[in-house]
């Protein structure tokens, strides 16, 4: 059974709308979607790294709460209510120096006023480089 409210969303269409933002700045671009979980991509380059040519935990931080903000916000009926981030962690387990990294946001609980998502972010051989917990708070679309 799928969660999101409108049908597994085409994964092309999501990054269009996230132009010109952050998303689009670190470029950040959604590649995948199934009945339950969303996947998106960020190149390790010069705008994502820190000065020692690792992946900067920031911008994990950034892809992570993206890919699970997109999800969210899939799942809600837009007119009449909106995702927005409530609280984020991450864990860096493992540094990357280039290519790309591939999260996938998954929901732990989808509730009427709440919601968590875990976002696992791994490299281009799958391996672990961090995982987050993102909170979201559900409020109504005409606070947003």
């Amino acid at each position: 059974m799928s969660i999101w409210k409108n049908g597994v969303p085409q994964p092309q269409a999501l990054t269009h709308y996230e132009s010109p933002t952050l998303v689009e700045h670190l470029g950040i671009e959604v590649i995948d979607a199934t009945e339950n979980s969303l996947t998106a991509r960020m190149p390790v380059d010069g705008r994502t790294v820190q000065p020692h040519g690792r992946l900067h935990g920031g911008a994990s931080v950034a892809l992570a709460e993206t890919v699970g903000s997109i999800a969210s916000n899939l799942t809600l009926d837009s007119s009449e209510q909106v995702g927005v981030g409530l609280e984020i962690n991450a864990n860096h387990i493992r540094p990357v120096m280039s290519g790309y990294v591939y999260a996938k946001a998954t929901p732990e609980a989808l509730g009427r006023t709440t919601q968590i998502w875990s976002i696992r972010i791994v490299d281009e051989d799958g391996r672990l480089v961090c995982i987050s917990r993102f909170t979201v708070a559900v409020i109504p679309a005409k606070r947003a």
